[in-house]
């Protein structure tokens, strides 16, 4: 066996084997072929020193025992196991058939085990080799590399795997994006997470939980393994996810695998449509779901648990559009936070209760007006006080987007100084540029951009902070009153060409199906004028010429003849109440009353009127003195306008200046014009 000592030798040693499949299969594809050979050498490796008793237990129980699994694994040791005789280096002693050897010995495997070689395609995969005459030298490669627990531990073994995965994924850099979130933004993401807890985190040996509803390739759970690690050596991170994708998800499986994690708290399907972990709740969770995907082919289970569940499921906030699915995941994951549950005995950390963080795009902050389905569920968090802060990431930063990116921070336990309160982040400007883009990727987090935007976070906390980076807004400034703005009604009524000229499309007019042209009916009457719509219908009952004309007909007339008229009289209804003018009804956002959020339900409504009519008398009756708000149509609607808050007016540069560029470039232009002739 070859001495492969170290990380950067281990990792290096299998990246090579990858230069035997040159030719014969593309390069963006090398790590669908690579990665489960590395799974398939650890697993061999972890379960050799038990090999032989695991065969001898699995003999003597044969008819015996229903479910061997639980008795196997405990021989095992470790979450799976296989019962062929062959191992790994054993099929290196006939090269003829490798290909057969190889498939027997994985058809050993213990179901967990299968699966995730199942879901990466290996039989595919083993196909294609030996068709290219390529499979024993690939085997023979890994059967060089010693990956024993005792030669890599296993949390060396995690970081091998994952040097690896990011090496393949920035090769297939086209596609890299869908499932591979670039480290300094999960790093970011983590040390925020966590950065607060750091007190309670750094007890005698604490286990928490993390989940990640969309976990891909499980870069952002092993991410929050490293952190907690780091901070302290005993603590312990359970991570949980689900995945879509089959492929992704054997990779994710594979990772805890290897790492001797509980694979089943991998589990393959849709979180929205089928939540794999439905009576869990979690410390943590992480997230960066896809970006504008349509949930329409499975919304039948969503749609349904909103209706019949309302707040006791998942969606009972609202639904979104749908053409986004994002805010259903966050709706997903708020349903597994843990209730807060404060110790008066260390008033400086609050127990129970979860933090999250969440990737999106700029859609989820503002899509959606009043009383919609995405500006209900903003209004939920938002009145709850579960949004922490709002971080805006710099564009170009993912493999597979160039659009600009935030990720939200929640929790339902807010420290004391946080609390009424939402930290608003601009890091758009905190990146470098990369040498070599991959994909859409040309930028980057450094650690110190890393360190500065954790640091601007906790100032903004403990301190406060003089920044222009940094907003903090109370909760109530993200809410608004959408009201309806009405005018009166004035119109005078005119027989014109036109008017008669329409009536003749209408289904009145077709209905009646009278033998002479609307034109030859209403001759008489073209040219006149009427001060109401009743003064006309009269008129036109009264001289009709006893043709008969239905008063459908009449009254589609009068529709075709009405003009607005600024200085007609305001028409009105039976009470005596003007009627709105629906061409110039507008709407308008007015802000939420101060301290609207600590009003109980009918200091909510008086303020809201109050608020409304203010806004009429100073914004509106300046300029519609006639105006007035329909109360009853007002909603209330809550968005996040992030660019609003930092937007810096930059005054237009003077006009002589511009003129003297001008000229400067015309005449450099003659200049040029000349050398050529």
């Amino acid at each position: 066996m070859t001495q492969v000592n170290g990380f950067g030798d281990k990792v290096g040693f299998i990246w090579s084997i990858a230069d035997l499949l040159r030719g014969d299969v593309k390069a963006h594809e090398y790590g669908q072929f690579i990665l489960p050979f590395v799974v398939l050498r650890r697993l061999d490796c972890v379960l050799e020193p038990t090999k032989a008793d695991v065969i001898a237990r699995a003999k003597s129980l044969e008819g015996k025992v229903s479910n061997v699994d639980p008795i196997l694994e405990r021989v095992s040791g470790a979450p799976f196991y296989n019962v062929s005789p062959l191992t790994f280096t054993d099929l290196l002693n006939d090269d003829k058939n490798v290909r057969a050897n190889l498939t027997s010995y994985l058809a050993g495997f213990s179901s967990g085990a299968a699966d995730v070689l199942e879901k990466y395609k290996f039989a595919e995969r083993i196909a294609t080799l030996d068709k290219a005459g390529l499979l024993y030298q690939v085997v023979a490669k890994f059967a060089d590399i010693d990956l024993h627990p005792n030669v890599v531990p296993n949390h060396a073994m995690g970081y091998i795997f994952e040097e690896l995965l990011r090496r393949f994924s920035e090769m297939a850099n086209e596609t890299a994006g869908e499932h591979f979130t670039p480290r300094e933004v999960v790093s970011l993401m983590v040390n925020i997470l966590f950065i607060e807890d750091e007190k309670a985190l750094s007890g005698v040996a604490p286990v928490r939980t993390m989940f990640d509803p969309a976990c891909g390739t499980g870069g952002l759970l092993s991410s929050g393994q490293d952190y907690l690690a780091e901070l302290n050596p005993d603590a312990h991170l359970e991570v949980y996810g689900q995945e879509l994708n089959p492929e992704t998800w054997a990779i994710c499986r594979s990772d805890m695998l290897i790492k001797g994690e509980k694979p089943e708290n991998i589990v393959l399907g849709n979180s929205l449509s089928a939540d794999g972990h439905p009576d869990d709740k979690f410390d943590y969770m992480l997230a960066n779901p896809p970006f504008g995907v349509d949930w329409k082919k499975y919304a039948e289970p969503i749609v349904s648990e909103a209706e019949n569940e309302g707040f006791d499921g998942r969606f009972g906030a609202g639904l979104p559009r749908s053409s986004d699915g994002s805010l259903l995941f966050l709706q997903h994951m708020l349903s597994k936070m843990k209730p807060v549950a404060d110790d008066p005995s260390t008033p400086d950390i609050i127990e129970g209760g979860s933090r999250l963080a969440i990737v999106f795009s700029g859609s989820p902050l503002f899509s959606g007006a009043a009383g919609s389905g995405e500006s209900n569920i903003r209004k939920w968090i938002i009145e709850n006080d579960w949004l922490e802060a709002v971080v805006a990431l710099p564009d170009q930063l993912f493999y597979n987007t160039s659009i600009s990116t935030y990720f939200w921070v929640l929790t339902n336990r807010k420290r004391p100084e946080r609390r009424g309160k939402v930290l608003l982040l601009d890091a758009r400007h905190e990146f470098e540029k990369m040498r070599k883009s991959l994909g859409q990727k040309r930028k980057y987090l450094s650690d110190d951009a890393i360190a500065e935007i954790t640091r601007l976070y906790m100032d903004a906390a403990d301190a406060g902070v003089d920044d222009p980076r940094v907003k903090v807004l109370d909760n109530e400034a993200f809410g608004f009153q959408r009201v309806t703005v009405e005018q009166p009604l004035r119109r005078r009524w005119i027989v014109s060409p036109e008017a008669v000229a329409a009536v003749g499309e209408t289904k009145a007019w077709a209905k009646w199906g009278h033998h002479q042209t609307p034109a030859e009916v209403y001759a008489a009457f073209v040219g006149r004028e009427y001060a109401t719509e009743k003064e006309m219908l009269l008129d036109l009952g009264n001289n009709n010429m006893g043709g008969g004309v239905p008063i459908a007909v009449a009254k589609e007339l009068a529709k075709a003849a009405a003009v607005a008229d600024p200085d007609a009289p305001i028409i009105t209804d039976r009470k005596g109440n003007p009627l709105p003018d629906l061409d110039l009804r507008d709407a308008e956002n007015v802000p939420l009353p101060s301290g609207f959020l600590d009003m109980d339900g009918d200091e909510r409504a008086k303020a809201l009127v109050e608020a409304a009519e203010e806004h009429l008398k100073a914004e509106v009756h300046p300029y519609a003195p006639e105006a007035w708000i329909d109360h009853a149509k007002s909603k209330i609607g809550y968005e996040i306008p992030f660019t609003r808050q930092f937007y810096v007016y930059t005054p237009p540069r003077p006009v002589a200046e511009l003129d003297a560029e001008i000229a400067e470039r015309e005449a450099r232009i003659r200049e040029l014009l000349g050398g050529l002739t």
